[in-house]
C-alpha cells in the first residue's frame, strides 16, 4: 500500500536536473526515493488506457495521412494535468507520470504499424486484424524488454550528458501542472478549432485540401512544359507539426523536397528533351510532375533514407558498445558490491528483475515464433530464420533508437526499418521464400522490428521523465505492457476501418467511395467498359485522395523488387539517393530529415516550413526571456491542439465514410472548383492569423 508522505514532496526540479553531476554528487528527484507516493491507482491506469485508445486512433490517421505520427506524449501529459487540476486531485504528480507513460504507448505502437502493415494492402496482399494486432503487440513487448537493461545507462549513468528534449518538455508540463495550470483549456480550444477546420475540407469539401500553382493563369502551362509545380496542403495538423519541429528541421525537410520537385523533376524532363532532340519525342513530355516524382524521384528518396539510417548507426557505435557493457553488467552484478545493493533497495532504482526479464524475453520470442509459423504460414525452418532476424536486428538497433531520442528527440525508425526489410528479404530469399509469401513474411518482420525500435525510443523518454520526477521504474515498466496491448488492438481496428473507408491506392479509394457499381468495376477490370465509363473512371482516379501512407509506400516499393526476381530494381536511382545522403551528411545537415523531404510529396512539406517560420517568429519577437518562454509554451499547446483535434476529427470522418455517410454530397461540385482552391489559401491565412494572435497574447506567470 502506498503511503501518504506527501510532505516530502518538493514541487520543482532540483538545480542539478539538467547538468552533469560532480564527483560524489547525487540527484534527488521531486518524489524522494525513501518514500512511496500514489502512482498506479485505478484513476491513473484507467485514464492512461483511455488516452492510449484515443491517441492510437488519432496518431494512426495522422501518420497515414501525412506520413508523420502526431505527438502523443506531450498532449497526453497536458490532458492528464488538466483533468487532475479540474478534479482538484491531490498528489497527482506520480499518477500523471503513469497516465502519460501508458498513454504514450499509442504513438510508438502506431509508428511501428503504419510504417509497414499498410504496405500489405498497397501490394494487394491484405492483412487481417489479428496479423496487425500480434505484430504490433509482440514488437512492442520486444522493445520494452530490450530497453530495460539499458535504462540505467541512458537515464542515470548519462545524466546531464543527453538533452532529452521531449522528456524535458513533458517533465516541465507535469511539474507545472502540480502547481496548478490552465494549459488544458488552451489545448481543448485549439483542438476544436483545428479539428473543425480540417473536417471542413476533408469531410465537407467546403474548400480544397491542397492549393497548387495550377490555379494561376500561367501555372498550368509551366507545370506542363517545364514540370514546375508548387503545392501547399492547408491542413492545420501539418502546420502544427511544422511549428513543433521548429525552423531548423522543417527547413531541412522542405529543402530536400525542393530539390526533388524544383531541381530533379525539371532536370529529368530537360534530359528527356535533349535525348529526344534527334527523334523529336520526349518520353517525359506527357507525364505530369506528380508522375515523374512517383516513378523516378521517389526511389532516389528511398535510397537516401536507407543511407541516412546506416549513417545513424555508424555514428552510434560507441553508444551501442557502452549500452551493451552496462546491460551485461546488469545481468552479472555480484552481491558483494554494497553500493549497488543499496541502490537496488531504492524505490526509484527498482527495475523488473533480471530473472523475470529473461523469462519474459523467452516467452515473447516463443510468441513471435508461433505467430510467424501460424499467422504468416511459413515452414518451421523459415520461421526460425525469420525469428533470428527479428531478435538480432531489434536488439542491435534498440540502443540506436534510444540514443536518437535522447539527443534530438527524433527516432530514425524509417531508415532502420528499410534496412531491416532489405536484410530480411535477402535472407528469406536464400531460405526459399519469394513472391507473395516472401513479401508478407518480410513486411511482418519489418512490422515487428519497427514497432520494437519505435517502442524503445519512446519508452526511454518515459523512463527519463520518471527519473527526474522520482517515479518507480518497475511500475512504469510493468504497466507499459498493458498500454502496448491496448494500443495494438486500437491501431489494428483503425487501420482496418481506414482501409475500408479511404484505401491506400487510388483504385481502392475510388472503389470505397461507391461512385461505380460492382458491375461497372468488373467491366473496367475485364476490359469490357466503353469509352464513357473509362473516361469517368480516369477522372475519378485523377481526383482520388487515398491515404498517403508514405513510409508504407516506401516499404512496398523496396520489398516488391527484392521478392520478385523478374521485376526491375531501380538500383541506380537508389544509389543516387545514397550519394546525396552522404553529401548532405558531409555538409553537417541531418541526412534523415533531408531524405524524408526528398521522399514525401511536396504539398505535405511546404506547410511544415510555414509552421517552422512561425515558430522562429514567435521566439524572436521579443528579447524578454519570460515573455518569450510564455509565448513559445502557448504556441506549443495550440500546435499540439491542432494536431490532436484534426487527427480525431479525421477519424470521425473516416468512420462516416465507413458507414457510407458522404457529407460532401451536399456541396456538389463546389469542392472541385477553382473557387474552392482559392478559398483554401484564404482559410489557411486566417488559421495562421488566429495562431499568431493567440500565441502572442500569452503573458508570463506572475511571481
Amino acid at each position: 500500500m502506498e503511503s501518504e508522505n506527501i510532505s516530502t514532496t518538493t514541487v520543482g526540479l532540483p538545480e542539478n536536473a539538467h547538468r552533469e553531476l560532480k564527483h560524489g554528487e547525487v540527484y534527488r528527484p521531486i518524489l524522494q526515493p525513501e518514500y512511496k507516493f500514489p502512482e498506479t491507482t485505478a484513476y491513473s491506469i484507467s485514464l492512461g488506457l483511455l488516452m492510449a485508445i484515443i491517441f492510437s486512433a488519432a496518431a494512426a490517421y495522422s501518420g497515414l495521412k501525412i506520413g508523420q505520427v502526431m505527438e502523443a506524449a506531450i498532449p497526453i501529459s497536458i490532458i492528464a494535468v488538466g483533468i487532475s487540476a479540474a478534479a482538484r486531485k491531490r498528489k497527482a504528480l506520480g499518477q500523471n507520470v503513469i497516465v502519460q507513460s501508458i498513454g504514450a504507448s499509442s504513438g510508438v505502437i502506431v509508428a511501428g504499424a503504419i510504417f509497414t502493415i499498410p504496405a500489405l494492402y498497397i501490394l494487394k496482399l491484405n492483412a487481417s486484424f489479428f496479423q496487425i494486432f500480434f505484430a504490433s503487440m509482440l514488437g512492442g513487448f520486444l522493445g520494452i524488454l530490450f530497453l530495460i537493461p539499458f535504462r540505467k545507462f541512458f537515464v542515470k549513468e548519462m545524466h546531464g550528458k543527453f538533452p532529452f528534449p521531449e522528456a524535458t518538455a513533458i517533465t516541465e508540463i507535469l511539474v507545472t501542472g502540480e502547481k496548478g495550470g490552465k494549459s488544458a483549456g488552451v489545448l481543448v480550444t485549439s483542438g476544436i478549432i483545428g479539428g473543425l477546420y480540417d473536417f471542413c475540407f476533408s469531410s465537407l469539401h467546403l474548400w480544397k485540401e491542397t492549393f497548387t500553382s495550377r490555379v494561376l493563369p500561367w501555372g498550368e502551362v509551366i507545370a506542363d512544359k517545364l514540370k514546375l509545380l508548387f503545392q501547399l496542403n492547408v491542413s492545420a495538423m501539418i502546420f502544427g507539426f511544422g511549428y513543433l519541429i521548429g525552423l531548423k528541421y522543417s527547413l531541412i525537410i522542405t529543402i530536400g523536397s525542393f530539390l526533388s520537385w524544383f531541381v530533379i523533376i525539371p532536370l529529368i524532363n530537360q534530359i528527356g528533351q535533349i535525348a529526344a532532340a534527334g527523334s523529336g519525342a520526349n518520353f517525359f513530355a506527357a507525364m505530369p510532375p506528380e508522375q515523374i516524382f512517383s516513378q523516378f524521384v521517389r526511389p532516389i528518396g528511398i535510397g537516401a533514407i536507407a543511407m541516412a539510417g546506416i549513417i545513424g548507426i555508424l555514428k552510434s557505435y560507441k553508444i551501442i558498445g557502452n549500452a551493451f557493457s552496462l546491460a551485461i553488467k546488469g545481468f552479472t552484478k555480484k552481491k558483494k558490491q554494497s553500493q549497488y545493493d543499496a541502490e537496488l533497495h531504492l524505490r526509484t532504482q527498482k527495475d523488473i528483475s533480471m530473472h523475470i526479464l529473461l523469462l519474459l524475453v523467452g516467452l515473447t520470442i516463443v510468441g513471435i515464433f508461433i505467430f510467424l509459423l501460424i499467422g504468416v504460414n511459413i515452414t518451421p525452418l523459415q520461421a526460425i530464420i525469420a525469428l533470428l532476424t527479428v531478435v538480432i536486428i531489434s536488439f542491435l538497433f534498440t540502443s540506436v533508437a534510444a540514443n536518437a531520442i535522447a539527443i534530438v528527440g527524433t527516432n530514425p525508425v524509417s531508415g532502420m526499418t528499410l534496412m531491416t526489410l532489405i536484410l530480411s528479404s535477402l535472407i528469406l530469399t536464400q531460405a526459399g521464400l519469394s513472391g507473395k509469401e516472401g513479401m508478407i513474411s518480410a513486411l511482418v518482420i519489418g512490422g515487428i522490428v519497427c514497432t520494437a525500435l519505435s517502442m524503445a525510443g519512446g519508452f526511454i523518454t518515459d523512463l527519463k521523465v520518471g527519473y527526474w520526477i522520482g517515479s518507480t521504474p518497475l511500475k512504469q515498466e510493468s504497466y507499459k505492457f498493458l498500454g502496448a496491448i491496448v494500443s495494438a488492438a486500437t491501431v489494428g481496428l483503425v487501420i482496418f476501418i481506414l482501409n475500408a473507408s479511404y484505401g491506400f491506392t487510388k483504385e481502392d479509394y475510388v472503389r470505397n467511395q461507391n461512385i461505380f457499381t460492382q458491375t461497372e468495376l468488373l467491366m473496367i477490370e475485364n476490359g469490357t467498359a466503353d469509352k464513357e465509363l473509362l473516361d469517368r473512371y480516369a477522372k475519378a482516379l485523377n481526383a482520388a485522395e487515398p491515404l498517403v501512407a508514405p513510409q508504407a509506400n516506401a516499404m512496398a516499393a523496396v520489398i516488391q523488387p527484392l521478392m520478385s526476381p523478374q521485376a526491375k530494381v531501380d538500383w541506380i536511382l537508389y544509389l543516387v539517393g545514397v550519394f546525396i545522403a552522404l553529401f548532405v551528411n558531409w555538409l553537417g545537415i541531418s541526412p534523415l530529415a533531408f531524405a524524408l523531404g526528398m521522399y514525401l510529396p511536396l504539398p505535405l512539406n511546404t506547410p511544415l516550413l510555414v509552421g517552422g517560420l512561425i515558430s522562429h517568429f514567435v521566439q524572436k519577437w521579443t528579447k524578454e526571456e519570460k515573455l518569450r518562454s510564455a509565448r513559445v509554451q502557448r504556441g506549443t499547446l495550440i500546435a499540439s491542439g491542432f494536431m490532436a483535434g484534426a487527427s480525431l476529427f479525421g477519424v470521425v470522418g473516416a468512420l462516416l465514410l465507413f458507414f457510407k455517410v458522404q457529407l460532401y454530397k451536399f456541396v456538389g461540385d463546389w469542392g472541385e472548383s477553382n473557387a474552392a482552391e482559392w478559398l483554401s489559401i484564404i482559410m489557411f491565412a486566417l488559421l495562421i492569423l488566429y495562431f499568431v494572435l493567440d500565441t502572442l497574447s500569452a503573458k508570463p506567470d506572475k511571481e
